[in-house]
């Protein structure tokens, strides 16, 4: 038979599907894919169920309701000054991925080259391949994971179409600094090209961070696409609700591309989502304080087991140096024996990188209700205890 598309008959199942996989075969606590273990506001299930109930559940607006693309322009302004014209520069999309693949097919010609910055999500790589683009990736690397401003530099050329930011960043949670997204922000005006943003976890900030969007820097108003996540800012990862600010003339082929990947989105959680955009402060607050609490109640147990921590100033994970536990193998190695051995499932970092990839970190999403955090470090000291064990015997025993 004649063959099918080499970029998605070669690429792999997720890490995230494949790590699932196992800790369902092995009975694992999963810490590898990043969702909550436990729904967001019962009021927002209620307001989707009522608006379901009462219909109308044919289909909506292409752009979406008129309610929710008002209430993500009001959110644009209330936490970042940015006005924002909901009729022309918002649009709904059946979540953030799909968002990002609407932005590269419109945006992305064969031969553009698209700078990537890694550690990446694992999307991104595939999709600026399938559109045609070439992918220039530029490397964070632990453990401060700081970005190389002259690497980025020499990253861009006349062909430069767009760099992909994903800020906060999910891979490794990092929130970008203010001079970091300046000179992003100074070679996209530079070099007159696009930035397609990543924000998905613009609310899920910590201690002495804030999101500030690249869309609100000199220069990028008409040149960023910035894409936000229902899923993300309350917890319903399920729903597929996502939503992209763009000026007009970026939206307008955007739009082109949405019609013909899914059209449209469920209205009734689109009804939903608009009310929970309206939460106070307080909700806002409330959800990164109670995350940050979880990161720190994980950060702490994962260094007394031995884990070097890095830093992790928002979304849903952590990342932590496996080295000084001395254990063999890479960190793919490391996160196949911990699923089978010690029944916790965990990501290998070395998974969001194009190649020559750091082998020595791990990812643990903290996400999941307390008592789910307490059994996996339980876990993980039984089965360190163990190795330990074997190791004074094979002393011993030499």
């Amino acid at each position: 038979m004649k063959p099918t598309n080499p970029v998605f008959t070669g690429v792999e199942t997720t890490i995230f599907e494949r790590m699932s996989r196992l800790a369902k075969d092995h009975d694992a606590v999963n810490l590898g894919q990043g969702f909550p273990d436990v729904d967001g506001p019962a009021d927002l299930v209620e307001a989707a169920a009522q608006a379901l109930r009462t219909g109308p559940n044919q289909y909506p607006p292409m752009l979406g309701l008129p309610e929710l693309r008002k209430a993500v322009a009001d959110s644009n302004k209330r936490f970042y000054d940015l006005d924002v014209d909901w009729q022309r520069e918002v649009m709904v999309t059946s979540g953030a991925t799909e968002a990002l693949a609407d932005s590269i097919l419109a945006l992305i010609e064969p031969g553009d080259e698209v700078i990537l910055i890694e550690p990446l999500y694992d999307c991104y790589l595939p999709m600026v391949q399938r559109a045609g683009g070439v992918v220039v990736s530029v490397r964070l690397t632990p453990p401060n994971w700081k970005l190389d401003v002259a690497a980025l530099a020499r990253a861009f050329t006349e062909n430069t179409k767009a760099v992909l930011v994903n800020n906060p960043m999910n891979p490794c949670a990092k929130v970008f600094s203010d001079g970091e997204l300046s000179e992003i922000a100074r070679l996209c005006v530079e070099n007159d090209c696009y930035a397609i943003c990543d924000e998905v976890y613009e609310h899920l900030v910590f201690e002495g961070h804030q999101h500030r969007p690249l869309m609100s820097y000199e220069g990028m108003r008409d040149r960023c696409v910035r894409i936000g996540s229902a899923g993300k800012t309350f917890s319903f990862t399920g729903w597929k609700v996502g939503y992209i600010t763009a000026s007009a003339n970026l939206l307008e082929p955007i739009a082109k591309a949405h019609q013909f990947v899914t059209f449209t989105t469920p209205p009734n959680l689109q009804q939903a989502v608009a009310t929970g955009l309206a939460k106070d402060d307080a909700y806002y607050a409330g959800l990164a304080q109670d995350l940050q609490k979880k990161r720190d109640r994980i950060a702490g147990d994962l260094a007394s087991l031995g884990f070097r921590v890095l830093p992790c100033d928002g979304t849903y994970f952590v990342t932590v140096d496996a080295s000084p536990l001395g254990l063999e193998g890479s960190d793919q190695d490391i996160c196949l024996r911990m699923v089978q051995e010690a029944g916790v499932a965990a990501v290998p970092v070395s998974a969001f990188y194009v190649a020559e990839a750091p082998t020595n970190c791990i990812r643990f999403c903290f996400c999941k209700q307390d008592a789910v955090l307490t059994e996996a470090i339980a876990r993980l000291s039984t089965w360190l205890e163990g190795l330990k064990g074997v190791d004074r015997d094979a002393a011993s025993a030499g």
